[in-house]
């Protein structure tokens, strides 16, 4: 049942926001360059996927987790992305092809080692990542892995339909300040 809310919701999401996709896409090109940010992250089963974003940092800066990323690396229009989640979008390509859910664990990093083996001990990757979810309202990011992979868990264990729809209601309206930056 979720999987066909979230391909259907991705599916018209794309369809109807695609002048917004397209009107960031051209901004993004003036901005950086290079307006598409693609990374390998961990996916279901600890299998890899490429996570689509809209860039929100210089295109040299060091594939890193956004928490040790220097806020200097973050563009104008990056911060601007940033806090409307706008470079959030470009990831409801990944709902369609079934890597990713609306809601659920935000997909990591192979290089964040600490967080990988907090999250394998509590099966957190026995579910598809997600967009948003109870961390992400809840202004939990990577940089606390325990509590990020207990909170992920919690989640998972407790997700209804009526969670599903207000973890991306709360997203939506303004809830959580999303990834931290080093300052």
């Amino acid at each position: 049942m979720i999987r066909l809310i979230d391909f259907l919701a991705a599916f018209f999401g794309l369809l109807l926001l695609w002048p917004v996709l397209l009107i960031v896409t051209l901004i993004g090109l003036f901005d950086t360059g290079s307006p598409i940010f693609i990374q390998e992250r961990v996916g279901r089963n600890q299998k890899p996927f490429r996570l689509i974003k809209f860039r929100t940092m210089a295109v040299d800066t060091q594939s890193v987790a956004s928490h040790l990323a220097a806020s200097s690396s973050v563009t104008k229009l990056g911060s601007f992305l940033r806090k409307t989640k706008l470079d959030e979008l470009p990831q409801l390509i990944n709902v369609v092809k079934g890597e990713m859910s609306l809601v659920g664990p935000r997909p990591n990093l192979f290089n964040q080692e600490s967080l990988i083996r907090e999250r394998d001990k509590l099966g957190v990757y026995d579910v598809l990542p997600g967009i948003t979810g109870l961390a992400q309202v809840q202004n939990i990011d990577m940089s606390t892995p325990e509590l990020l992979a207990a909170t992920d868990a919690k989640m998972i264990k407790t997700l209804t339909l009526k969670h599903y729809i207000r973890y991306i209601v709360l997203t939506a309206t303004g809830s959580g300040a999303g990834d931290a930056i080093e300052k």
